[in-house]
């Protein structure tokens, strides 16, 4: 069983202490887990809307109004859902004692990488490098 790690309310990662350490490590458990239960919330507060929203309204206009704003809404629900896996993948990376580094070169992401977003994989210069071969070969 692990003990628990003391994390004051009002810590931030800092680059002059061990990186990933055991504080830095539960800040972003904590961080992901937060995150993850902010968006499962959300999740089931649309499930509910859209089985209490099921109504017939004469109109067409305000009737297509209305499915064009489900729509919306099931298109950011789903891109939320794979934000949940992300966050998934990230809190297993926690796990395994990969999280914070880099995937393609093995070196740590920057911590304000990691505290703007905490489910990256790559370094920002692996990112950027990464996105630039995607967008070649999109070019072709």
């Amino acid at each position: 069983m692990k003990q628990e790690v003391f994390l004051p309310d009002d810590y931030r990662p800092a680059e002059d202490e061990p990186f990933m350490n055991e504080r830095q490590v539960e800040y972003f458990r904590r961080k992901l887990l937060n995150w993850r239960a902010e968006l499962l919330a959300g999740s089931k507060d649309t499930i509910e809307g859209l089985q209490d929203g099921t109504r017939n309204i004469p109109d067409v206009a305000d009737r297509a109004s209305e499915e064009t704003d489900r729509a919306l809404e099931l298109r950011t629900r789903d891109r939320q859902r794979k934000l949940v896996s992300k966050i998934d993948g990230a809190l297993r990376r926690i796990d395994e004692g990969e999280f914070g580094y880099c995937s393609v070169t093995g070196e740590p992401i920057s911590l304000k990488r990691l505290d703007a977003r905490p489910i990256a994989t790559m370094s920002l210069e692996a990112q950027e490098r990464h996105e630039r071969r995607e967008k070649v070969h999109r070019d072709d």
